[in-house]
């Protein structure tokens, strides 16, 4: 029986981030669409307690006998320890080498900021994924990137023989639409959310650009709404409440919401004004697509992925320039008629952005692969 292994080691990270999002997502849209007589199995390192990335309809979580750091070093200096099964998905750059012909492996690269942006992340995080992807990219059966743009950029960065394949990602179910009222009620009260905000959703890290939407929120040109950032803090020490000192960002117009369950972070989320997406560098940008298929206008950075996935549905604004993004969240917020026909448009093109489409262009992927290294299965 063909076996598909999906590591879902990205579930247990102390910031599981969007590539726990996506994981996530993923791995259940694989398992409801799984071909007859495919079994799907989430593999992690060994963990106490795994059971944070156990997904329904899916076996495991099945572990390996190293623990999260041997194990990234044990793959990284090309340790043949498979995971398991004849297939293998990584939903990250941390994948083993594939051990023998007969064995197929696929790898998600969701970003080149390694590359492109090294300064945005730690020194030792960016010589680890330039490692990982150079050597997925010319080992690996296949890639998968969720943008052309990444597509392009990896061909400069990190060329080699396995086909690249573009796959994107979709919106959740549970952010397209709201709670129940009474539920809604509860999640305004306990966050105390204004009537409108700008909204930026992420992880507080260097390449978020969450510092320049700060900066920008203070320039006369933006609008007069507090911002509302909804992500956990990640590495890098950013400081948002000292950057909106520094600047003169008046006390109040800044909230700060941290991690916030997927519930509150569809309240969050519908209710804003606008959402901002200033990042320096995404391979996707999740959040911006999130806001197209809820109907909420978008700014973002001209970073290449925002600007396909967006289609022109979106306010553009020059990365790291906190005039231009005032600039543009005041054309968002003072020009209605206008700002109405993008969420429109916004909102048909986030319709062709599924985890069901995603999911069936993997699965044929991985299908075909077998089919050509494991005929005898699928007889």
């Amino acid at each position: 029986m063909p076996e598909l292994v999906v590591l879902t080691e990205q579930l247990l990270a102390p910031v599981p981030g969007g590539t726990g999002r996506y994981t996530r997502e993923l791995l259940h849209a694989m398992v409801k669409h799984a071909p007859a007589g495919w079994t799907v199995v989430g593999v992690t390192a060994k963990h106490r307690d795994p059971s944070a990335a156990g997904i329904p309809g899916a076996e495991g979580p099945r572990m390996m006998p190293l623990p999260r750091r041997a194990l990234t070093l044990a793959w990284e200096h090309g340790l043949r320890l498979w995971p398991g099964g004849h297939a293998v998905h990584a939903p990250t750059p941390l994948a083993p080498p594939v051990p023998r012909r007969g064995c197929s492996l696929v790898v998600t690269v969701h970003d080149t900021v390694p590359f492109t942006h090294p300064e945005t992340l730690t020194p030792r995080g960016a010589t680890w994924h330039q490692a990982m992807i150079r050597r997925a990219t010319r080992q690996a059966t296949a890639i998968v990137v969720p943008t052309a743009a990444v597509a392009e950029e990896l061909a400069q960065y990190a060329p080699g023989p396995a086909r690249v394949h573009v796959i994107g990602h979709g919106v959740p179910a549970v952010l397209e639409k709201l709670p129940e009222p009474d539920a809604v009620e509860r999640i305004v009260e306990r966050l105390r959310l204004p009537k409108k905000y700008v909204l930026a959703v992420g992880t507080v890290e260097p390449r978020k650009g969450l510092d320049v939407l700060v900066e920008a929120m203070a320039r006369p040109a933006a609008p007069d709404l507090p911002l509302v950032i909804a992500g956990p803090p990640g590495w890098g020490n950013v400081d948002l409440a000292m950057v909106a000192a520094d600047c003169g960002l008046p006390p109040g117009r800044l909230r700060l919401l941290g991690k916030l369950t997927d519930s509150e972070l569809a309240v969050v989320l519908h209710r804003a004004t606008v959402l901002a997406a200033p990042s320096m560098a995404e391979g996707f940008g999740l959040p911006v697509l999130e806001a197209m298929a809820a109907g909420v206008p978008v700014v973002h950075s001209d970073a290449p992925a925002l600007v396909e996935v967006a289609g022109g549905t979106g306010v553009p604004a020059r990365r790291n320039d906190p005039w231009a993004l005032a600039d543009a969240l005041h054309t968002v917020v003072a020009s209605p008629g206008r700002t109405a026909e993008l969420v429109r448009a916004a909102k048909v093109r986030a319709a062709g952005f599924t985890w069901d489409k995603a999911a069936e262009s993997l699965w044929s992927l991985h299908v075909g692969l077998s089919r050509a290294t494991h005929p005898e299965l699928h007889r």
